[in-house]
């Protein structure tokens, strides 16, 4: 089934995006009856990067937190099971501070988010689900001695601060943040690891031969990304080697001719390659661009 598919990309993105930031263990195992926690996160006691970037899931990771994310939205008995498995790790902790002689401190009770890609207001109701001040549309609180809020996707802001979130969504709530993904700076720290977890996912779904309309959508958004990066991959790669060889044959090249090379095609990348086999100079170089600039 492509929930399974699903369920696996939302585990390996929440480790790939907390992991810096603390402890982040998948399908952690509770109860006697083997209930298993989709993500559970504890934050390093010293934070050495900054959570901002996460944005809204950066706040969820500012303390001990349960991440349960949905592919489908999430039902009443889901939920219900999300807030047991919070309960039971609460009473784990209560016993192991019991045994210790120590006191459980309200910090270190783990807050369960339950990610889904939308819920009805009748649902919300039926939790008694209420919007807290300085948080963002899209979130609802449960009341506060269950430590538990339920996290509508699609009615999360378009901004920045949600990316992270909306990408867990589906239909065009991911389609969009797909797109705002790739057009993050090539050098942020999130965007080249994401990519290539969409693209595993993108994969993995196109070898199953039951797939919803959303999976369908999914991969045809995908597609022209993906061979577009690729396309890159392959053009960057190609830069560097005849760099190298320029390198090798005519000695070290200034910024302006090395700029001009990196806004060639990968076909006149090629050419390039073949043609300096021939160059003895700078001056071959330069006039080899000059060439195909007319």
């Amino acid at each position: 089934m492509t929930r399974f598919i699903h369920d696996k990309f939302a585990k390996d993105y929440l480790e790939e995006l907390l992991k810096d930031y603390g402890e982040v263990k998948a399908s952690e195992k509770v109860s006697g009856e083997i209930k298993e926690i989709d993500v559970l996160f504890t934050p390093a006691k010293q934070q050495s990067s900054n959570l901002q970037i996460l944005g809204l899931l950066g706040r969820f990771a500012e303390n001990p937190a349960i991440i349960e994310p949905y592919r489908n939205p999430a039902s009443t008995d889901e939920i219900c099971d999300c807030i047991l498995k919070l309960l039971e790790i609460k009473a784990l902790l209560r016993r192991e501070t019991k045994a210790n002689k120590t006191k459980l401190q309200d910090s270190e009770i783990p807050k369960l988010w339950v990610l889904t890609p939308t819920i009805s207001e009748t649902r919300l109701s039926s939790f008694r689900t209420i919007q807290k001040a300085g948080w963002l549309s899209g979130v609802h609180f449960l009341p506060d001695a269950l430590r538990t809020a339920i996290v509508a996707i699609h009615q999360l802001p378009q901004t920045p601060e949600t990316l992270w979130l909306r990408l867990l969504g589906r239909g065009s709530v991911q389609s969009q943040a797909i797109i705002e993904l790739q057009a993050l700076p090539l050098d942020h720290p999130y965007q080249k690891a994401t990519l290539e977890l969409v693209y595993n996912l993108r994969e993995n779904l196109r070898v199953n031969q039951e797939l919803e309309a959303d999976d369908r959508e999914l991969i045809m958004r995908l597609e022209p990304l993906y061979q577009r990066d690729r396309e890159q991959a392959i053009q960057s790669g190609e830069q560097r080697l005849v760099l190298r060889q320029l390198n090798r044959r005519i000695g070290e090249i200034d910024t302006s001719l090395i700029e001009q090379i990196q806004g060639l095609s990968l076909e006149q990348l090629e050419n390039l390659g073949e043609a300096l086999l021939d160059f003895s100079s700078v001056a071959d170089l330069e006039t080899w661009l000059n060439q195909q600039s007319i």
